[in-house]
């Protein structure tokens, strides 16, 4: 880089920030943001001019993912490998794209300098996979054709990106108007719901109804596999839902169910609306292709077994407007708390629920707020943990970006309760959307007295910040944690002591997953007991988990502990898209396990699923069918956890990198005898000798796939692959079914099939990068897999 570097915002970004060690992580993020990468003359600078170290600087950007030390393009293409995109052709993807851009070798950014190609480990959002982000821009359902397309439309767009539409705070729907619902949560904005929102306000307008319906922003909507989803509900309560909706649609709907206001608008409306009925004769035909019949089966078998509660409002509710969050019971479990003067009793109320951690582990929280309680110590912490690295979950995500009011008010209720003072949100960068409105969230609360000195004059303190993730999966750990707090590099240490008694910065803190602070406002609202009425005997309450994957119905689900993996499968998802037959679950991320179909009837609680190989994990739920290949799954995720690995301890930083090369073997045709048996005990030592969670589970894909899927195992030491999904144990040919049409030949993008119209065609095996796109494009299925 040129010696003209401007280092005056490195001095801006020190007066902001603060010029102390624990500051390294939100500084070198503040500094890339805006060089888009980290020069070594502004590390330089930053370390003459502030308390932190060369060594500091260097052990920290080089150890989360997020950081880069060389020039970058002018964007940056995220390309999505979490679990849900990798089953659906992630990879395709991105060889798609370097084609596109014509890199070769490694290289990740393209001869104009215009785009830069990166490996994302998960987006949050896997119900659009395979999901491609440039810059904020989200794109799903990605085929390897589409990529010119998708790298046209973000060109045409990137001057025009839309800042988030529709804040809403202080809305105010009178009794006689519409309210015209639009989710905006990360996956539906991708899915195209800003353009949604501005066509129904276009439409509105038009039809002169402004008095008549308000466009109201919401959360989450959970029917991810519906959207762009609009939902109105008119003066009589009636609430009538369109999915898929195109902008086009806009006007057909508003025509439909909202009345102009004045009578020369009426009569205007009424003109218009006949010309339509002249010229197409079809007034009503897209409202009618997009509406949904609220009666209709697959939205009654989505929802109806389902209980929201840490979702509560889920779908009808503005994020970021407190009037309405107030409307529906927002803060009265706080005030409640507040006016209390003993925190036992609420540590006895949680403890009655059965409420256990929803971040994986599953620990009593009435169990971990007391030990925090009884520490007699002035300081204490309390941190929302919403570092969601597994690949293929994006539950908390969604809780923030729609409910961030309910989680600030669950802190609130355990910082009161334990007696901390400051906290923080530990939130995944990879989360803007999420990050923004729960800083919006903060700021409002500060200014409504619902934060910060006094609250609401209880005399209770609390003041909240948020931490961004740099990228880094161990951080899910609760002491990895709070390492990343401090400004050091997330690496877990040994417990005990626990963060209980000593945590950040060796004081006792609180630490809780997101979804579990959204949930205590209603168990202090609705009592313990209903609580503790749903799920089973020691898995109490709900529990919320994103369904993704090759399911028909994808999306954000609340279901009670002890509901089976077929009913979420079969009745809430719709089963497996395509028809082709269910395979397995994968549940808990990297951590968890794989679940073969037949042992679906294994119900959903903690104990359940440790039984047959798996866990909870975070929520994150991913089906497979009979397509996937387990061995590559199991590859797939110690790839992964090899790479998150922070090397502390011996067994996972070697033990991992040992099963890893084993499993690429077994995928490359390069297996040899024993390998299954090495596989297994290695798994074994890995669990038993690793220092954190991390380690001690990531043999559990491993030890799963081996125990339900071993004759997959066999097949690959015989140079197999049942599944056609490991590239050097398939070759494509094609069948005499072949019309000669040339479409598969248009489409292959390494050139192996030649041109011939109305001949057979013929693929070269050699050239052929098993790419997918043949057999996607032939209309007689005349490619097959040998």
């Amino acid at each position: 880089m040129s010696q003209d570097v401007d280092l005056k915002f490195v001095d801006e970004a020190i007066g902001k920030i603060g010029r102390g060690p624990e500051s390294v992580i939100a500084i070198l993020q503040a500094l890339q943001t805006h060089y888009r990468y980290l020069p070594p003359e502004t590390l330089d600078y930053l370390c003459d001019n502030s308390d932190i170290t060369p060594a500091q600087v260097t052990g920290v950007s080089t150890f989360y993912t997020q950081f880069r030390h060389k020039p970058v393009g002018k964007h940056m293409i995220g390309v999505c490998h979490g679990t849900a995109c990798h089953v659906k052709g992630a990879q395709v993807i991105h060889d798609a794209i370097d084609r596109q851009l014509g890199l070769t070798d490694g290289e990740d950014t393209d001869a104009d300098e215009l785009f830069t190609v990166q490996k994302v480990a998960c987006l949050g959002c896997c119900t659009l996979a395979p999901a491609v982000q440039i810059d904020h821009l989200t794109y799903g359902h990605l085929t390897p054709d589409t990529v010119p397309k998708m790298l046209e439309d973000f060109l045409a767009a990137a001057d025009k990106h839309p800042a988030e539409i529709g804040s809403g705070i202080g809305i105010d729907v009178a009794n006689d108007m519409t309210e015209v619902r639009i989710g905006l949560g990360s996956c539906c904005v991708a899915s195209g719901s800003e353009k949604i929102y501005r066509a129904m306000s276009d439409a509105v307008e038009r039809a002169g109804a402004e008095s008549r319906a308000i466009i109201k922003p919401v959360g989450c909507v959970g029917m991810c596999h519906r959207t762009p989803l609009v939902e109105l509900v008119t003066p009589d309560k009636t609430s009538h839902l369109y999915s898929h909706v195109d902008p086009q649609d806009a006007d057909a709907i508003v025509r439909r169910h909202i009345r102009p206001d004045g009578m020369f608008d009426r009569i205007a409306a009424t003109l218009r609306q006949g010309v339509d009925e002249l010229l197409t004769d079809q007034t009503w035909g897209v409202a009618e292709r997009a509406y949904v019949d609220p009666r209709e089966k697959p939205v009654t078998d989505f929802l109806a077994r389902q209980r929201h509660v840490a979702t509560e409002c889920c779908g009808y509710v503005n994020p970021i407007d407190i009037e309405e969050y107030i409307a529906h019971g927002g803060f009265e479990a706080m005030k409640k708390i507040l006016d209390r003067a003993d925190p036992d009793d609420t540590i006895e109320a949680v403890t009655a629920s059965g409420l256990r951690g929803r971040g994986g582990a599953g620990f009593p929280t009435g169990t971990k707020w007391r030990a925090v309680a009884d520490t007699d110590n002035a300081q204490k912490y309390i941190v929302c943990n919403g570092d969601e690295g597994d690949p293929g979950a994006f539950m908390d995500r969604m809780i923030l970006e729609s409910y961030p009011y309910r989680v600030i008010e669950g802190m609130v209720i355990a910082s009161r309760t334990v007696g901390a003072h400051e906290g923080y949100l530990y939130i995944r960068a990879e989360y803007p959307l999420a990050v923004r409105r729960v800083r919006q969230a903060i700021d409002v609360c500060m200014e409504r007295g619902l934060l910060g000195e006094n609250i609401l004059g209880s005399g209770h303190n609390l003041t909240l910040k948020i931490m961004e993730g740099a990228g880094a999966f161990v951080c899910g750990e609760e002491t990895a944690l709070l390492a990343s707090i401090e400004g050091k590099r997330g690496m877990p240490i040994l417990r005990p002591p626990f963060p209980a008694q000593s945590g950040l910065w060796g004081k006792p803190t609180l630490v809780n997953n997101t979804e579990t602070f959204a949930t205590v406002p209603w168990i202090i609202r609705n009592g313990a007991e209903a609580f503790a009425e749903m799920g089973t005997e020691t898995s109490k309450g709900t529990k919320v988990f994103s369904l993704a994957g090759k399911i028909a119905r994808g999306g954000l689900i609340e279901v009670p502990m002890g509901i089976t993996i077929g009913e979420i499968v079969e009745e809430i998802g719709g089963g497996i898209a395509g028809g082709k037959a269910f395979k397995a679950v994968q549940i808990g991320g990297p951590s968890g396990g794989c679940v073969p179909a037949r042992l679906s009837d294994t119900t959903v609680d903690f104990e359940a699923l440790t039984g047959v190989g798996a866990m909870m994990g975070s929520g994150g739920l991913v089906v497979l069918d009979e397509s996937d290949c387990m061995v590559d799954i199991t590859r797939y995720f110690l790839e992964f956890t090899q790479d998150q690995s922070c090397g502390r301890c011996t067994p996972c930083r070697i033990g991992t990198r040992r099963m890893l090369d084993i499993l690429t073997g077994l995928c490359e045709g390069r297996g040899r005898p024993g390998d299954i048996e090495r596989l297994g005990d290695l798994a074994r030592s890995v669990k038993k000798s690793s220092l954190c969670g991390l380690g001690k589970t990531a043999p559990n894909p491993v030890l799963s796939t081996l125990e339900y899927f071993r004759e997959e195992y066999e097949a690959h030491l015989e140079g197999r692959c049942p599944a056609g999904k490991c590239k050097a144990l398939i070759t494509y040919s094609i069948t005499d079914d072949c019309i000669g049409c040339t479409l598969c030949a248009q489409q292959c993008p390494s050139e192996a099939i030649e041109m011939t119209p109305y001949r057979k065609h013929r693929i070269d095996a050699e050239k052929c990068t098993r790419c997918d796109a043949c057999m996607a494009i032939c209309p007689q299925d005349a490619v097959r897999i040998d």
